[in-house]
């Protein structure tokens, strides 16, 4: 119904899809004026740091095109609309994330992938069938696990009515702080984004593994290939959250 009504007025689309591919492209801008004056930023070249931010990007955009809607659950819960939700007989997560569905949201898939494949053709890297396969297995990975952390923070919304930039720390923030070298932040901080919230197997720990890099934070070179288990952890994780969340909904009591 909304993707119906959306492309009922199909120049508003394209301004509103271009809009959001603009926008979205300002990130990229500033890395573009960052190597107009350095050679390197902590020892990655451009087309290496390209390749961070284009992988985070795209995963961050696809989960954000799913399920970026979850995010407006905590004011469902304070004016008490999510009731609506809870009696038709359809799960409750997939009617939130389709609740006014943004198909706009497309134009940071697209400046994400952009910027990936343009960072593909730039690398100097040995390629080996393994590496060419975990680009893609990178992306998916990154996207279930973007998606993991949108759907527990629409279920701590249940509890905290008003919570969106807690979650919105994790996903918008681990996408900022991902699109540049781990080499760059506070140790303490790298060791938290893989360790505690495991975000850097987003993009961090696979790609520094194509790169021919050093893993972060004193990780073996096989966690490399361990994206798609930390993904299907964290969905088992959120979707715990996400029951626990329902079943504690206590309505607004009016």
């Amino acid at each position: 119904m909304w993707v119906r009504s959306m492309m009922t007025y199909r120049f508003s689309f394209a301004m509103t899809l271009l809009s959001n591919f603009a926008a979205t492209a300002f990130d990229f801008v500033v890395i573009l004026l960052m190597f107009s004056q350095v050679r390197s930023l902590g020892g990655f070249s451009f087309a290496e740091v390209a390749f961070l931010y284009g992988a985070t990007g795209t995963a961050f955009g696809l989960a954000d095109l799913a399920l970026g809607q979850v995010q407006r659950l905590g004011r469902r819960v304070r004016d008490g609309t999510l009731d609506t939700l809870l009696v038709r007989p359809v799960p409750v997560l997939a009617q939130v994330a389709a609740d006014r569905f943004a198909p706009r949201r497309l134009g940071r898939v697209v400046q994400g992938l952009a910027v990936l494949v343009w960072s593909l053709v730039l690398l100097d890297v040995a390629w080996t069938p393994l590496k060419v396969a975990l680009v893609p297995v990178m992306v998916v990975s990154g996207w279930l696990i973007y998606s993991a952390v949108m759907v527990a923070g629409g279920a701590f919304q249940m509890w905290a009515q008003d919570g969106s930039e807690v979650a919105n720390a994790f996903t918008y923030g681990g996408n900022t702080l991902l699109q540049y070298p781990p080499v760059i932040f506070a140790q303490d901080l790298v060791r938290g984004v893989v360790y505690v919230v495991p975000l850097a197997f987003v993009n961090w720990v696979p790609a520094l593994y194509v790169l021919g890099r050093e893993a972060p934070a004193g990780l073996p070179d096989w966690a490399a290939f361990a994206s798609p288990l930390v993904a299907g952890l964290f969905m088992a994780m959120a979707g715990l959250v996400w029951r626990v969340g329902i079943r504690s909904y206590r309505s607004t009591g009016s």
